[in-house]
């Protein structure tokens, strides 16, 4: 009996058929997708008709606006600040060429190019289509902001930058606790990014979750296409 409980696994994987391997692949990928997608679809359903889980937008952003303290404003300000446009491509960049020059994969850039202009696509469309409005700025904290609400784009910025982060982490990365650290890393990051933005009335709760679940959505869809390219053994994957 092998001692080596990791290599024993690893033999199994690799007795997996291709196809088998593609399959399951492709049907955990494109249930995670649709799942995610059918949760963002009832929080745009909700938004544009003003019902359902938007009827918690007031009162959250209510209880957000009895929490501020003046510490908390700036402590929270300057760290969704770094969810702007220059501050995410100076982190996921740094963090892209330092994976690249780790492990020397191609597909490490792809990934992340690809991963982030979706997400920067899907802002600027969704907030054009939606063109909601911002909680009044009565209620925000300066710095104020003049584009739509819906979706958040610092959430799903974040969510998908990070999540890809993770992601390649855990493809690559020799050591569990790298992966699980990575992972706990890219989910405390896109929380609290989402967060911050409802705490400073910047954007409304469903802004911030539909964000999320889109995110997640998309990094569903292009893991799954990863995943099968790896399955058939691409050899473009180096």
């Amino acid at each position: 009996m092998s001692d080596d409980p990791t290599g024993t696994l690893a033999s199994r994987a690799r007795s997996v058929p291709d196809s088998a391997a593609l399959l399951f692949s492709g049907l955990v990928g494109g249930a995670v997708f649709i799942a995610l997608m059918v949760g963002a679809e009832a929080v745009y359903d909700a938004v544009t008709e003003s019902d359902g889980v938007a009827g918690l937008d007031r009162p959250v952003l209510d209880w957000a606006i009895h929490a501020r303290t003046p510490l908390s404003e700036v402590l929270v300000t300057a760290f969704t600040n770094l969810g702007t446009t220059l501050p995410m491509v100076m982190i996921g960049g740094g963090l892209m060429l330092a994976l690249y020059l780790a492990f020397r994969r191609r597909t490490i850039i792809w990934l992340m190019l690809v991963a982030g202009a979706g997400s920067v696509t899907f802002t600027v469309v969704g907030k054009a289509i939606v063109a909601r409005n911002r909680p009044p700025l009565a209620d925000a904290v300066a710095p104020y902001e003049s584009s739509f609400s819906f979706p958040s784009g610092h959430t799903l910025n974040s969510t998908v930058v990070a999540g890809m982060l993770a992601y390649l982490v855990v493809w690559l990365a020799p050591k569990a606790w790298m992966r699980v650290g990575a992972v706990v890393a890219a989910a405390s990051w896109a929380i609290a990014m989402g967060l911050s933005r409802v705490f400073l009335g910047h954007h409304w709760l469903t802004d911030v979750v539909f964000a999320w679940l889109f995110g997640l959505a998309w990094l569903a869809l292009l893991i799954t296409v990863h995943r099968l390219l790896l399955a058939r053994g691409n050899p473009a994957d180096t």
